[in-house]
């Protein structure tokens, strides 16, 4: 029989490389408690008219990239999430979270785009979002850009940037969009063939193009915003002044538009050289629309999401590396008949906080002790317990030490182990280390 595979782009995370995303995920939930964000958890199957009326029909998402299909038991489209911005709004609009006041959510999860696979663009990649919901002013976009600053010292991350835009309001984009548009008919020779197709239909997609020969074009097309009113500069004017004042460096972009149709004001992107092609490690902007669009009663938003895959692709390139959490102990169970007793007291120590991990036999039994010796060492712990048949006759345990002292052994009574516990507890460092 033909052994099976997992889908090409949908990758399992191994327990060699799951501790890090552990890591990772208890960083980002203390920095969000640390700024009052609540978690948000939506489901990964949505009406796939959620996303076409929330990120736009002519985007390449929609266009091109999602997996839609129709249920067979009562025909409804549906869509696996490319994004969880649309997800969230749906969640807020249909359970009334905003009844009673604004809203700073965040969420964690796995999303899904038809994309060919290849370094950072996977068919299943994980996103980290942040989403603050009711609030208008430019300060809360200021507070997503230094919450993900904060992120990044976390981290350890220092080769990432920051870009800022401003796509102003509808009415303001408009008038751009025409101007844009009359720019590029009059190089149209000069335009590619995915810019052709986007002329009429999504021209501000066209600034982002990462096609070399349209740069010069690109370079001197008209800026949207030399186009915006003097409420959307007052916006952008207040979040720049708040960056500064807390040290935030960024590049104004003109050519930063976003991929999806319901951003609106505030964009930005934090990007990186490190990673190729796939630079941007981190985007979001304010999409006060998108309540309305999805049949909600009009709400200001914003918020950003980044790439699980890019950032711990970024920590490594950067030369952070995290150190794997192992066990403190090893227990070493020579006779089958010592198991009630030994796994009484293991879970005592566990019940105190110390990672431990039991041999178990097989079919042809335990094994030796020579053999237990060699598994407790390879699992990393720092030492072995040793639930012979004598040290148990007198209610004790040895213990002995596999890394510092290598080989030294003490005898420990049963009823003391919750004292050699906590000493071995406050010797220990943090399991994880940048």
């Amino acid at each position: 029989m033909k052994k099976l595979a997992g889908v090409k782009g949908m990758n399992d995370i191994l327990p060699d490389e799951s501790f890090e995303w552990e890591w990772l995920e208890e960083v980002v939930r203390s920095l969000m408690r640390q700024y009052a964000y609540r978690n948000i958890r939506t489901p990964i199957l949505e009406h796939t008219q959620l996303f076409v009326r929330g990120i736009g029909e002519v985007t390449d998402i929609v266009e091109k990239e999602m997996y839609s299909f129709e249920d067979r038991l009562n025909g409804e489209a549906l869509t696996l999430r490319p994004e969880n911005t649309a997800s969230v709004v749906r969640s807020v609009i249909e359970h009334s979270l905003l009844h009673e006041g604004g809203r700073r959510l965040y969420y964690m999860g796995p999303m899904f785009r038809h994309e060919r696979p290849q370094r950072g663009r996977y068919r299943q990649f994980h996103q980290i979002g942040a989403e603050v919901l009711g609030y208008s002013g430019p300060e809360v976009d200021a507070e997503l850009i230094l919450l993900a600053s904060a992120l990044w010292r976390k981290l350890g991350l220092h080769d990432v940037r920051l870009e800022l835009n401003s796509l102003g309001q509808a009415s303001e984009r408009a008038t751009y969009r025409d101007a844009l548009i009359g720019y590029l008919e009059r190089h149209r020779d000069a335009l590619d063939e995915d810019a052709c197709r986007r002329l009429y239909t999504n021209p501000l997609r066209i600034l982002d193009s990462k096609n070399s020969q349209l740069a010069p074009v690109l370079a001197s097309a008209p800026r949207l915003f030399d186009f915006l009113g003097a409420a959307s500069k007052a916006h952008f004017q207040a979040l720049t002044d708040i960056l500064d004042a807390n040290g935030v460096a960024y590049t104004l972009n003109h050519r930063l538009v976003r991929g999806l149709d319901y951003y609106n004001l505030s964009v930005f992107e934090f990007v990186t050289d490190r990673l190729g092609a796939q630079g941007t490690v981190c985007a979001g902007g304010r999409y006060d629309d998108l309540i309305a669009q999805v049949g909600g009663k009009s709400a200001p938003a914003v918020g950003w999401a980044l790439g699980v895959e890019r950032i711990l692709s970024l920590m490594k390139e950067s030369g952070r590396t995290l150190d794997e959490p192992l066990p403190a102990a090893f227990a070493i169970v020579p006779d089958a008949a010592a198991f009630p007793v030994a796994m009484k007291v293991l879970q005592q120590l566990r019940e105190l906080g110390l990672s431990i991990q039991m041999h178990a036999g097989s079919a042809s039994g335990l094994g030796s002790m020579k053999s237990q010796f060699k598994k407790a060492d390879n699992s990393g712990a720092s030492y072995a317990l040793i639930f012979g048949a004598e040290e148990l006759a007198r209610g004790s345990v040895a213990i002995k030490s596999l890394r510092d002292g290598v080989g030294q052994q003490s005898t420990w009574m049963l009823d003391q182990l919750p004292a050699w516990a906590a000493t071995l507890q406050s010797q220990s460092p943090s399991p994880t280390n940048l």
